[in-house]
């Protein structure tokens, strides 16, 4: 019975397979038309110069550098991941708290069932 199920089955996607093909000559040379770029033009050279974007460009010496205040960002840094090593830790403890509680009411059924 499943080898009937699986001849169908292949024979209904071989014909389907089949149905989405088209009956075009695949020997037919291509024409210039129905390619999407003919080659002379994708090798032309580009004459277009580029633009500078007004929007992009900024007064560079208003700009701080990276060490400007690097100590201070620093220190704030390290004392959120300080915070968020704490949170995750407490997390942890929490879930595997959970997880304890967890195996123990499965024990517990399990010696009412026994």
């Amino acid at each position: 019975m499943k080898k009937l199920t699986t001849y169908a089955a292949l024979g209904a996607l071989s014909i389907a397979l089949a149905a989405c093909g088209t009956a075009e000559d695949a020997s037919a040379p291509a024409n210039p038309d129905t390619v999407e770029m003919a080659a002379d033009e994708a090798l032309e050279p580009i004459v277009e110069e580029p633009v500078a974007d007004a929007d992009a460009t900024e007064d560079l010496e208003a700009i701080e550098g990276p060490a400007a205040g690097s100590e201070e960002t620093a220190a704030a840094a390290a004392d959120s991941a300080a915070n968020v090593a704490e949170e995750a830790a407490a997390a942890a403890a929490e879930a595997e708290a959970a997880v304890d509680a967890a195996g123990d009411a499965v024990d517990a059924l399990e010696d009412i069932g026994n």
